[in-house]
């Protein structure tokens, strides 16, 4: 069975290195980007399996990176699970075309429930 993959954005270190580790442990292959502008690139290179979008992240943002993605023919499929600390996370998220979100700071065990509830999605498709 193949490693499923992760591709996490967000410019915050601290967060990029928690989520890493965590992942990584539960045996996700995890890649991590500090900008957004290249998502397609990074997508195509990484082909994740769920992504994990921050919305401040630099240098277009949460909602112009995912909506890149959600547009881009191969990649519309992908999961992305928005993350951020803004009161009006459920807004974002659908203007962005997100699947889901988790506010910022967020319980841990809550995004790992997410991440392996779009893993087990994306597989029974």
């Amino acid at each position: 069975m193949n490693k499923k993959r992760v591709l996490i954005f967000d410019d915050e270190k601290s967060i990029l290195e928690v989520i890493f580790i965590v992942l990584n442990d539960l045996g996700y292959d995890v890649e991590v980007s500090e900008t957004a502008d290249d998502i397609i690139q990074k997508t195509t290179e990484f082909r994740p399996d769920v992504i994990i979008m921050d919305n401040w992240i630099p240098v277009i943002g949460g909602v112009e990176a995912t909506k890149l993605l959600k547009n881009h023919p191969d990649f519309k499929h992908i999961p992305v699970i928005y993350i951020t600390a803004n009161n009006d996370i459920a807004s974002l998220a659908r203007e962005a075309l997100a699947d889901d979100y988790v506010g910022k700071p967020f319980d841990l065990e809550d995004l790992e429930s997410k991440v392996l509830k779009w893993i087990n999605l994306s597989e029974n498709q």
